[in-house]
């Protein structure tokens, strides 16, 4: 990962980001934009952040409906492929990647267009603490046993 002093408004960085819910991907998004200049900083939250989560936000209230997340997956991969084409210097995917398939057309955008990748996962899904923590934290009300369910189904990059 290239330190935040290092990157300005040349970089062509892309960010994508990996973890259950609750793990800490936001908080991790926050934390690393903050140390970043006030031009990047700006840039990146006004059309370099990607959550699917957002679509779901109205009046500031989330309002989860499984019948759209497809639709609003595709929403934010176009928000990610249209901040690369018009080169936001850092563009993050912040959604929980679990499969290796969910994050490889963000993956291959940001190669075809001449953007460094960066995978940061968050959190070990192995980690029964960790699941837990996540359990206790995650803001949409997803239940212990699903974030266990979701971490045996999430797929390592070494697999």
């Amino acid at each position: 990962m290239p330190e935040p002093r290092a990157i300005d408004g040349n970089s062509r960085l892309a960010i994508i980001m990996r973890g259950l819910p609750g793990s800490g991907k936001s908080y991790w998004v926050r934390q690393f934009i903050q140390e970043l200049s006030v031009e990047l900083v700006q840039s990146i939250t006004e059309k370099g952040l990607c959550s699917t989560d957002s679509f779901f936000y109205r009046n500031d209230r989330y309002f989860f409906d499984a019948a759209r997340l497809a639709e609003f997956h595709q929403l934010n991969l176009s928000r990610f492929i249209e901040a690369l084409a018009t080169g936001v210097p850092v563009v993050i995917c912040d959604n929980t990647n679990m499969a290796l398939w969910e994050f490889a057309a963000y993956q291959a955008a940001a190669k075809a267009l001449g953007y460094r990748v960066h995978i940061q996962q968050i959190g070990d899904v192995r980690s029964k603490t960790h699941l837990h923590e996540c359990a206790k934290r995650n803001k949409h009300g997803v239940s212990l046993k699903s974030i266990q369910r979701m971490a045996s189904q999430f797929q390592t990059i070494e697999e």
